[in-house]
């Protein structure tokens, strides 16, 4: 080989190989070694599948073809932004539930404006389009041909024969690195080892066989529809969701019609369903039985729980490339939907979903995704379900008295068929090592086989199998998957944020923080029912895992019990309450709570040290009126300073 040949290969001492190269060319090799010094090297984008399996490309992806990219910047200030989440959900914080607007959110934690102008002109100089930008600064769309793509990312787009699916796909053959300076998070798009897919599917008859479970529902063939779901899990509840709003991730379309159905046969109000359609889509369902019925699904689910709802609101793009991510942003920049849902299962290792969930949580938004349905964790799930900043829903089989009856019992769902059920585990390198929550810290994992420094799967659960859906433009059948569970659990949350408005108070938002603490205290038999039976094995993990009494990776705290999980998360302020009183020099420290627009007067007395109390030393008479939390007055309440013991006695005065 020629020395320059041997440069390319990499086969020179760098120091032979600079003296072997003409003075020009080494003025421009090191004015590209300098270059490449601004730049950086982003890491994430060669699925785990080509490195762990050693698979080896078939081809080379067409220079021409068009890429669609998410470009993503990371957060400012993430350390204040942690902060921030912990105050907004601890009770005893003064910013407990103070929900921020998407613009405060920008300010605050957002990309500069000059960084998201840089990566704006770097992509439109060197030959990509910009297709979208958003306000927070934290994502640019754009889409490219691979060519173009090849040299800004100094990658070569190759393809892969896929390891367990009948297809082929396309994954950089080296990290992308880039030669801009502004630091980049993740670009999204650069490979398609996952297609994403619905939480669920038809049931078959022999999926009953091997389960050896049918449903007591009152929909045909005694499944679960409608009005079933809330006299199973909100037995006599009088909410309905009025006011509230579910948003769903979907991709794909679905027919209007089958919606009225469902309510029609199942004796259910008709709810106003609108659709935002997402880069460029048409709405129409693209023929694919399953994508369509699962849409369908999340519609009637949610539905069923909350019948009283505003409205569903249905994010729709097509199933390619990266569009839910753009979904993501929408249901986040929108904020309208205070409940949100996603019952498909994505590519659980893209940073640029998680700046979002924390703006959901910012905004007071609750998100709910399926656990998915391949039982315990294994290497090589193709499942997005261990993000520590979203609610994982688990699947159980409920059992009723009967036909519209009460709720009786639950088990573990398991199709019996070794390859379907309630998905659960631990995050794992695989599933991006996620390392425990504070939340769920304190949790006992010694019977469950948990982990105690990584995250845990699932949070919660609901009914996942033989729940009835009408879908795919008149087709009906029984289902089974998370996705059932999920969005029934949007429903129920849209039932808790009613509540809340109704006493004046915020969205809950994002409830794991609290249904942890739920579970870890004395209330938790009241507000769950705790599934103990069942498991989630397969062979893969044949030993793990099993439910158990409190928490497990089967079915998380498990299924809400109506009315009684409700006033958990969203109790009833006290009209009045003395919280604290302490001395402080000559005064009375006195720390309260009350509600929304309430007016009280308070009032001291100070007493001597044989405990008598001098009636005539009254403090001033003053009026309390504030929002609900813990509000602090002082009350001067005079009297000697040097008496060796003080006795006061407060009093509220009608």
């Amino acid at each position: 080989m020629k020395k320059r040949e041997l440069l390319a290969a990499g086969k020179l001492p760098i120091l032979e190989a600079l003296l072997t190269i003409s003075c020009g060319s080494l003025l421009l090799l090191f004015t590209t070694v300098a270059n490449a010094a601004e730049g950086q090297l982003l890491n994430g984008h060669i699925p785990r599948a080509v490195t762990d399996l050693l698979l080896q490309p078939i081809g080379r992806l067409s220079g021409s073809t068009n890429l669609y990219l998410v470009i993503g910047l990371p957060l400012r200030n993430t350390g204040a932004l942690t902060n921030l989440l912990e105050q907004l959900y601890d009770p005893s914080s003064p910013q407990y539930h103070h929900w921020l607007t998407p613009n405060q959110f920008a300010q605050m934690f957002g990309p500069t404006e000059q960084d998201y102008q840089a990566v704006i002109a770097y992509a439109d100089t060197n030959g990509l389009t910009v297709t979208g930008t958003h306000s927070d600064r934290t994502l640019v769309d754009v889409n490219g041909a691979v060519a173009d793509i090849e040299k800004i990312l100094h990658v070569t787009m190759r393809v892969y024969q896929h390891p367990t699916e009948a297809r082929t796909f396309y994954a950089p053959d080296v990290e992308p690195s880039i030669d801009l300076s502004v630091p980049l998070l993740y670009i999204s798009g650069l490979n398609n080892f996952i297609v994403p897919h619905p939480g669920g599917a038809r049931g078959t008859p022999s999926d009953k066989v091997a389960s050896a479970a049918s449903g007591t529902g009152s929909g045909p063939g005694n499944a679960y529809w409608g009005n079933d779901f809330r006299v199973a899990y909100v037995p006599g509840v009088s909410l309905t969701g009025s006011g509230q709003i579910v948003g769903l991730l979907e991709l794909d379309g679905y027919y209007t019609n089958d919606i009225t159905a469902y309510e029609t046969q199942a004796g259910l109000p008709n709810v106003t369903v609108t659709n935002v359609l997402v880069d460029g889509f048409s709405g129409t369902p693209d023929g694919n039985a399953n994508w369509v019925g699962e849409v369908s699904l999340d519609i009637e689910m949610a539905i069923s729980m909350a019948p009283g709802l505003s409205k569903v609101v249905v994010y729709e793009s097509p199933n390619c490339c990266y569009y839910w991510v753009d979904i993501l942003k929408r249901m986040q920049e929108d904020n309208v939907a205070k409940q949100l849902n996603c019952s498909w299962l994505f590519d659980y290792d893209d940073p640029n979903a998680e700046p979002i969930y924390q703006e959901f949580q910012t905004q007071g938004q609750s998100f709910f995704q399926c656990s998915g349905d391949y039982l315990a964790f294994y290497n090589g799930v193709p499942q997005w379900t261990d993000d520590a900043n979203v609610t994982l829903v688990g699947g159980t089989m409920l059992t009723t008295t009967g036909p519209a009856g009460p709720w009786a019992s639950e088990t573990t769902w398991n199709n019996g068929n070794g390859t379907n059920g309630s998905g659960g585990g631990i995050s794992t390198n695989y599933l991006g090592n996620v390392s425990i929550p504070s939340w769920q810290q304190g949790v006992s994992m010694s019977v469950n086989h948990g982990s105690t420094i990584m995250r845990n799967v699932p949070d919660v659960a609901m009914v996942a199998y033989d729940a009835w859906v009408i879908w795919d433009n008149g087709s009906s059948n029984w289902w089974w998957g998370t996705s059932i569970a999920a969005p029934l659990w949007a429903g129920f949350t849209a039932l808790v944020n009613q509540q809340a408005a109704l006493n004046g108070q915020p969205t809950v938002g994002f409830i794991n923080p609290a249904i942890y603490a739920i579970g870890k205290g004395s209330t938790y038999g009241s507000g769950f029912h705790d599934i103990t039976t069942g498991g989630n094995p397969n062979s893969h993990s044949p030993t793990r895992f099993f439910a158990v009494s409190g928490y497990d990776l089967c079915t998380g705290w498990g299924s809400p019990t109506g009315n009684n999980l409700i006033n958990l998360l969203a109790p009833s302020p006290v009209a009045f309450q003395i919280t604290g009183i302490a001395e402080q020099g000559n005064d009375i420290l006195i720390t309260w709570q009350t509600s929304v627009g309430s007016t009280n007067a308070l009032q001291a007395t100070v007493g001597g040290a044989n405990g008598s109390y001098n009636t005539n030393n009254f403090a001033a008479i003053f009026t309390v009126t504030n929002s609900v939390g813990t509000t602090t007055n002082y009350v001067d309440v005079g009297g000697a300073t040097n008496a060796p013991a003080r006795y006061y006695r407060v009093r509220l005065v009608p």
